[in-house]
């Protein structure tokens, strides 16, 4: 049986992924923080095919344990805040550069990392910067890595339209931040999980980049429009300009939870879609699916 090693396995996408792995018949290396997360993971696969391994990924040794006798790795972890040690550069950049430089060392076969639709070193956000850091790093140490970009990633537990529905619940307005003029493409977190698994079968995507968004374009207004609709509220959208929103974000940042951040405030100034020549779910045969297929099931709760 194959083995792959994935770092992030117990986040949002990271579940998924495992279970479609699973499925495929790899045995998977859940490489996290807190092993004790992963207890959902383990009934996805066969008794033992699923195994947590404790590791920090700022840690290269522990990243190099977690690895040994895999033949692919999988990289999911990400953070959309800094939060104590946890911040940009640590995770996107150092972290990162630990993984692809483990691999090299024990001469894995397949490296898949997925970064964000946005990802630039030139950019002002520090979250896209750190993202397109990260890429450099990582290509230094294994150039055949298959990078995954994905725009705004749907499903029953992101951290997007259930947002701003819990949001609609108790607050009588929504900030419609810039005038909610930013545009999304977003994709489901299934679709996701399937390309990735695509991937590791597929020789012809290694050292490539892959933009990932689903079938239709939205504004951040649109968005919101269709979440109070879907949960049958009716909340007035109050334009926020993003000077506003940014001071709001210097004292919000500081929540355990932030509803928004300098830093995220900077990166709705540009929009979050696919470039005209991305190379997309398509190319591996996927078929993107329509938000509106999926989020009112999982938005029922709030209505």
């Amino acid at each position: 049986m194959k083995t792959v090693t994935v770092f992030g396995g117990s986040g949002f996408v990271g579940r998924y992924v495992v279970q479609k792995l699973a499925k495929a018949g790899w045995r998977v290396k859940v490489a996290v923080r807190y092993p004790l997360e992963t207890k959902s993971l383990k009934p996805m696969g066969n008794i033992g095919q699923i195994a947590p391994v404790g590791v920090s990924i700022l840690d290269y040794n522990e990243v190099l344990g977690a690895i040994q006798g895999s033949q692919a790795v999988i990289n999911l972890v990400g953070i959309l805040f800094e939060r104590g040690q946890q911040t940009f550069e640590k995770v996107h950049i150092h972290g990162a550069d630990n993984v692809a430089r483990a691999c090299k060392e024990a001469k894995v076969k397949r490296l898949i990392h997925m970064s964000a639709l946005g990802a630039d070193t030139d950019s002002p956000s520090q979250y896209a910067w750190s993202k397109g850091a990260g890429e450099k790093h990582v290509k230094k140490y294994f150039s055949n890595v298959t990078i995954i970009r994905p725009s705004v990633i749907f499903g029953p537990e992101d951290d997007f339209f259930n947002r701003f529905a819990s949001m609609a619940v108790y607050s009588p307005c929504l900030p419609a931040v810039g005038g909610g003029e930013t545009k999304f493409q977003p994709v489901y977190v299934c679709d996701v999980a399937e390309f990735i698994v695509r991937c590791l079968d597929d020789p012809s995507t290694k050292g490539k980049v892959y933009e990932l968004g689903g079938p239709e374009v939205y504004t951040l207004r649109e968005i919101m429009e269709y979440t109070l609709d879907t949960i049958g509220k009716n909340r007035l959208l109050v334009p926020l300009p993003f000077a506003v929103a940014r001071f709001m974000g210097l004292f919000g940042q500081y929540l355990p939870k932030p509803p928004v951040t300098p830093d995220q405030v900077t990166l709705l100034k540009k929009d979050n879609i696919l470039g005209p020549r991305a190379k997309g779910l398509q190319a591996l045969g996927v078929r993107p699916t329509h938000l509106e297929t999926v989020v009112p099931g999982y938005l029922a709760r709030y209505r």
